[in-house]
């Protein structure tokens, strides 16, 4: 017992816990891939179309294998349903089907046309404004590389349909030439890797404290329960909104830091938070906020903007105050970020990584240039894909799920990205309302394999849910709240991906 415990009425007490324990951060098990990467070659002579032809061409044979194992043989009314190859070679009063791309027609949709006539060269800036009216004004049509029909039918209002997914239809063509839709088929969840394909399984210890490899099979099922003597968390949280003027949330961004550090908590804590591998920044790292003129500036100073920008309101203070951020926790703790819509990437899909240049302290950390290495540091594009702790893991910075939230009447996140799981694309919108890159040779937007992770990041609120494929494919989804409005931070069990949220408060 120490002289300060004899001390009566003293606030003081030694720590709790033993001095010698020393917390040692778990390891990460960590594997980008460049799916999403662009070559600095890139043209953008090319026109948009071959994007839907390339992603029509690789997901049509998965959606015709379901449709026609689902309808072979089906018989209505004494008329066998029948396939036909293009939507021209529909006929009127016949039973058949198709397969094709989607396309939404709605008067309240950004029309390039309407742009290019008013001259409108600079981009309007992206809006919440929703695109689906009920006025009833919005149709739907399939169309492939011979023509396009309307869809009609009552099917069409129970589920989610935006342009660019892959569907096969079955209806008969009706008196005004519109398909009048009785069933549809989507391409549903595409093959799943095996956990540890990329990288290799950690070692563990067996009961009598042999070093042994993990099999690549084990603890490979997604469980509905904490695991006992979990490897460790990932931490994946967005919107941290770094401001130049707002400080609104300064001591949350703060205490984030102490959070994920482990300052300032007992060593039992100290030892739990060990326990996080990685951080993933899903989006909008940096505040944007409108900068009006005052209504005493002269006009022609207003007016003196290049391209619609001043470079004398530029504030370098956000950037600045994220670079000392992340300065501070890579020395403890890997960090992967990803861009949003808000910071200083390219608008187009997919973002190109924020230059390791933006970060003077924290560029230390990350990969030289041109070197295949991975860093501590690992600045990604958005969207993002590689393996972490053996799990395959797709994230992206919420653009993708804002822009269908605009064609649909519904609040429901989650079932947007179960949508886009189930069409096999992570953003059928692009490049119709959702800015891309016009691609020629390939649509990396094509999910080629099921991920067992799929994250969005600056959503309105939390949300998660497991959902299953045909297969036995298993894809935990996550929508990741914006910090700056929720103080929120969402960890994944590395073993379970299991999930639970923290919430970062000033009391």
């Amino acid at each position: 017992m120490s002289a300060l415990d004899n001390i009566p009425g003293s606030l003081l007490r030694k720590p709790s816990g033993k001095p010698e324990d020393e917390v040692v951060r778990t390891p990460s098990n960590y594997k980008p891939l460049r799916s999403f990467w662009l070559d600095k070659d890139k043209p953008y002579k090319q026109q948009f179309a071959d994007m839907y032809f390339l992603r029509l061409t690789k997901i049509k044979p998965a959606v015709e294998q379901i449709a026609a194992v689902d309808w072979k043989e089906m018989v209505i009314g004494d008329e066998p349903v029948k396939k036909v190859e293009r939507v021209l070679d529909i006929r009127q009063g016949e039973l058949c089907w198709v397969t094709g791309t989607v396309f939404m027609d709605m008067p309240l949709k950004p029309n390039i046309l309407e742009d290019v006539s008013k001259d409108r060269w600079l981009s309007a800036p992206i809006s919440d404004k929703k695109y689906f009216s009920e006025d009833g004004l919005d149709s739907v049509a399939l169309e492939d590389e011979s023509g396009r029909i309307r869809l009609v039918g009552d099917v069409l209002k129970s589920i989610i349909l935006v342009t660019g997914c892959i569907i096969a239809v079955m209806g008969t063509e009706n008196v005004n030439g519109d398909l009048e839709v009785i069933d549809l088929k989507f391409p549903d969840l595409p093959p799943q890797p095996g956990r540890w394909t990329l990288s290799t399984p950690p070692a563990t210890n067996d009961s009598a404290g042999r070093v042994k490899a993990k099999p690549e099979d084990e603890d490979a099922e997604m469980t509905d329960s904490q695991s006992e003597g979990s490897r460790g968390k990932i931490a994946i949280v967005s919107g941290l909104g770094f401001s130049g003027s707002d400080a609104s949330h300064a001591i949350e961004l703060d205490l984030l830091l102490e959070y994920l550090l482990g300052e300032s908590l007992d060593p039992a804590a100290q030892q739990e938070l060990s326990q996080i591998s990685r951080l993933i920044i899903a989006g909008n790292s940096i505040s944007v906020e409108e900068r009006s003129a005052p209504e005493d500036e002269p006009a022609e100073k207003r007016a003196h903007k290049k391209y619609g920008y001043d470079s004398s309101s530029y504030n370098a203070l956000p950037s600045q105050l994220l670079d000392e951020f992340l300065s501070a926790l890579l020395p403890t703790l890997p960090v992967t970020l990803l861009p949003g819509a808000h910071d200083p990437a390219n608008a187009s899909y997919p973002q190109q990584p924020i230059h390791p240049a933006m970060f003077p302290n924290a560029r230390s950390y990350a990969a030289r240039p041109g070197s295949s290495d991975v860093g501590w540091f690992d600045t990604v594009t958005n969207p993002w894909e590689g393996e972490i702790e053996g799990w395959r893991v797709l994230g992206t910075g919420g653009q993708n799920v804002d822009d269908i939230f605009k064609y649909v009447n519904s609040d429901d996140r989650l079932g947007m990205m179960e949508a886009m799981c189930r069409w096999r694309c992570s953003a059928p919108t692009a490049p119709d309302t959702l800015w891309s890159y016009p691609f020629q040779d390939d649509d990396p937007f094509v999910m080629e394999s099921c991920p067992h992770l799929f994250f969005v990041g600056c959503q309105p609120e939390f949300g998660t849910k497991v959902i299953e494929g045909p297969d036995g494919q298993t894809t935990r989804l996550i929508a990741v709240p914006s910090f700056s409005a929720t103080q929120e931070v969402v960890l994944v069990d590395s073993e379970t991906l299991e999930v639970t949220r923290v919430k970062i408060a000033a009391v």
